[in-house]
C-alpha cells in the first residue's frame, strides 16, 4: 500500500467535500476547488474524513493513489487556511508596488516589469516595497505565480541582487581578483 495514499484525510471545520463522478469538489471559506480523480482511484467521504482507494496494485495506480490523496488534502487545507509564499527583493533601487491584481517591479531592467496575477490569488507588498506576498487557496497557483515573479530577475550569485524566496539561501561566488 501507498503510505501516503492509505492515510485518511481529516476534513476541517467549515469545509464541505463531495465526489461528483471523476471530480472531488471542495468548498470552504476561502473558495471552491475541484480536484480531478484518476481512473481506477476511488474517493469516499465518511463523516469527517476522506479516504482514497485504488483498484489494483499496478505501478501507475500506486503512484496515482498517493497523488490524488495529496491533491485533495491540499485542496482542503487551501479552502480552510489558504497558502502563501513570500519573495524578497534585494538590490539598490529595487522595489515593487501593487495596484489591484497588477504587480509593478523595478528590478534594474530598462523598463519596469508588470505582472498580472490570475483570479483567486492576491498580492501584497510591505511598506518598503521589498517583500512581496502571494496568497490564495490553490497551492499550485500560488507556487506558479511566485516562481514567475522570481523568474523576472532571479538573485545572482555575486552580489545577491534580484528576487528570491524568503528564507532561500543564495550560494555566493567570489568575483574576479587581480593577480
Amino acid at each position: 500500500m501507498s503510505r501516503i495514499g492509505q492515510k485518511p484525510i481529516d476534513i476541517a471545520a467549515g469545509v464541505e467535500v463531495r465526489v461528483d463522478g471523476s471530480q472531488a469538489i471542495v468548498k470552504g471559506a476561502k473558495g471552491e476547488l475541484t480536484v480531478g480523480i484518476a481512473e481506477g482511484i476511488g474517493v469516499a467521504v465518511e463523516g469527517s474524513q476522506v479516504s482514497v482507494t485504488r483498484a489494483d496494485d499496478s505501478r501507475e495506480q500506486k503512484s496515482l493513489h498517493g497523488l490524488v490523496r495529496s491533491l485533495i488534502a491540499n485542496a482542503i487545507e487551501g479552502v480552510s487556511k489558504g497558502f502563501e509564499k513570500q519573495l524578497e527583493i534585494n538590490g539598490v533601487g529595487f522595489r515593487a508596488s501593487v495596484q489591484g491584481q497588477t504587480l509593478n517591479m523595478s528590478v534594474g531592467l530598462s523598463s519596469p516589469v508588470v505582472y498580472t496575477v490570475k483570479d483567486g490569488l492576491s498580492l501584497a507588498v510591505n511598506d518598503s516595497g521589498t517583500v512581496i506576498t502571494v496568497s490564495g487557496a490553490d497551492k499550485q497557483m500560488v507556487g506558479d505565480a511566485a516562481a514567475r515573479i522570481r523568474g523576472f530577475r532571479p538573485a545572482e550569485p555575486y552580489k545577491g541582487k534580484g528576487v528570491q524566496y524568503k528564507g532561500e539561501r543564495i550560494r555566493r561566488k567570489v568575483g574576479k581578483t587581480v593577480a
